[in-house]
C-alpha cells in the first residue's frame, strides 16, 4: 500500500500534483505559490493561463500543464507507487521529514524507494569528493561505521568516493542511510553506485529524490539536491574536498539552514583537504575524533557509543602516511629512518592490513 494513502489527499489531487511537479521551470516556491494561490494543485491545473501569468509564473508552465507527456508522466508516478516500498511523501502532509520541511525551499514532493520512515529519524550527513584518495575513503568508512553505531542514520549524495564510501560502511555494520539522488529513482547515476542503492533499500534504509522519476543527470540538479542532504541532518560532515567541491555547497547550506559543520583536516600539501581547511577557518567545528560530532549530539542517540572510533595513530609511518602519501624513500626521509628498516616496517603494516602501495606511494588505511 503506498504511503500517501494514508493523507487526506484524493486521488484527483495527487495526480494534478503530479502533473505540477512535471512542468518546466516550475520549483518548490512556485508550487506552493500554486497552492496558495488557488487552494488545491486541481484547482490550479483547471485555471486560466491569465491567472497563473498574474501570479508571475512562466508561460511555458501554464502552457505545458495538459500536455499529452505531463500526463503520461504523471499517470507512470501513479502506477509506480502501487508497488511495494515505493512512497511519494508531501510537504503538508504527515509523514514529512519535519527538519526538512523547516528550510526555506522544502521539497514538494519526495519519491522514496526503501523505508520512508528512517527520515524522521536522527541524521548525520556524510559529504567529500568523488576522486577520493584511499585514506579519505579509509577515513569516511570509519567515521561512518562509528556514527551508525552510535545510532545516526547516514545521509549522504550515492556519489562516488566519499559518499559511496560512508553510505557502504553503515550497511556493513547493519546501521540505516539515505542516499538522496540529483535524478529520478528511475534514471539512476551514478550506475556504477547501483548495487549499493538496490543493497540499501533491501536492506531497510532509503533511496530519495525531488525530481520526477525519468529526471536525468543535469548538472543544474546536484547542487540543488545537496540543500536535501543538509536539510534533513543535524549536521554535516565533510571528509575531504577541494575548494571547488559541490561538498562545500552542501556544508554552506547546512550552515545557513542552522545545521553544525564538521570538517576533518589533512595534509597542507594535500589539495583535497584544502575545502576541509576553508571550512574550519569559516567556522565549521575540526573533527579528528568521533567524540568531536558525538559531544554536541549526545541527546539524540538511540544506541550506545560505537567502540569502533578512530583510535590514536602511534606508528611514526602511519602518521606520515595519513598526512599525505609518500614514496619509500621520502618516509625514509621524513622520518629519519635508514631506508632497509622503513622497507622492513611497511611490509609489516601492509601484511596488517594498515597500509597499501600504489603506484609508487604508499598510502595508511584505517583497519
Amino acid at each position: 500500500m503506498p504511503l500517501f494513502a494514508s493523507t487526506q489527499v484524493s486521488l484527483t489531487e495527487l495526480e494534478a500534483r503530479l502533473r505540477l511537479h512535471r512542468l518546466p521551470e516550475l520549483g518548490p516556491r512556485r508550487f506552493q505559490k500554486l497552492l496558495e494561490a488557488f487552494g488545491s494543485a486541481s484547482k490550479a491545473i483547471s485555471a486560466p493561463a491569465s491567472a497563473w501569468r498574474a501570479l508571475g509564473l512562466p508561460t511555458a508552465c501554464a502552457d505545458a500543464r495538459r500536455s499529452l507527456d505531463i500526463r503520461d508522466g504523471a499517470y507512470h508516478a501513479l502506477a509506480w507507487l502501487e508497488r511495494e516500498g515505493q512512497h511519494l511523501l508531501m510537504v503538508d502532509q504527515p509523514g514529512y521529514p519535519a527538519l526538512l520541511a523547516e528550510i526555506s525551499d522544502p521539497p514538494p514532493l519526495l519519491f522514496v524507494a526503501g523505508d520512508p520512515g528512517i527520515l524522521e529519524k536522527p541524521q548525520l550527513a556524510m559529504v567529500g569528493s568523488r576522486r577520493a584518495s584511499r585514506p579519505g575513503m579509509d577515513t569516511a568508512a570509519a567515521f561512518s561505521r562509528s556514527l551508525a553505531g552510535a545510532g545516526f542514520v547516514i545521509t549522504s549524495g550515492l556519489a562516488l568516493g566519499i559518499d559511496a564510501a560512508a553510505h557502504q560502511a553503515a550497511l556493513d555494520v547493519g546501521g540505516q542511510t539515505v542516499g538522496v539522488l540529483g535524478t529520478g529513482l528511475e534514471n539512476f547515476y551514478p550506475q556504477r553506485n547501483r548495487r549499493i542503492a538496490d543493497a540499501m533499500i533491501a536492506q531497510g534504509s532509503a533511496v530519495i529524490s525531488e525530481f520526477p522519476l525519468d529526471a536525468g543527470p543535469q548538472a543544474s540538479n546536484f547542487p540543488r539536491r545537496n540543500r536535501i542532504i543538509s536539510g534533513l541532518s543535524l549536521g554535516v560532515l565533510v571528509v575531504e574536498a577541494s575548494v571547488a567541491s559541490g561538498s562545500l555547497i552542501t556544508a554552506r547550506l547546512a550552515a545557513e539552514q542552522g545545521r553544525e559543520v564538521y570538517a576533518i583536516p589533512g595534509s597542507i600539501h594535500h589539495p583535497g583537504a584544502r575545502g576541509c581547511h576553508q571550512l574550519i577557518r569559516d567556522g565549521a567545528v575540526l573533527v579528528e575524533t568521533i567524540e568531536h560530532i558525538l559531544e554536541g549530539l549526545r541527546g539524540w542517540q538511540h544506541l550506545p557509543l560505537s567502540t569502533e572510533t578512530p583510535a590514536p595513530i602511534e606508528h611514526p609511518l602511519l602518521c606520515l602516511l595519513f598526512a599525505a602519501p609518500h614514496t619509500s624513500e621520502a618516509l625514509a626521509d621524513a622520518a629519519g629512518w635508514a631506508l632497509p628498516k622503513v622497507l622492513a616496517a611497511l611490509t609489516e603494516l601492509e601484511m596488517d592490513g594498515r597500509a597499501v602501495s600504489e603506484g609508487g606511494r604508499w598510502f595508511a588505511r584505517l583497519s
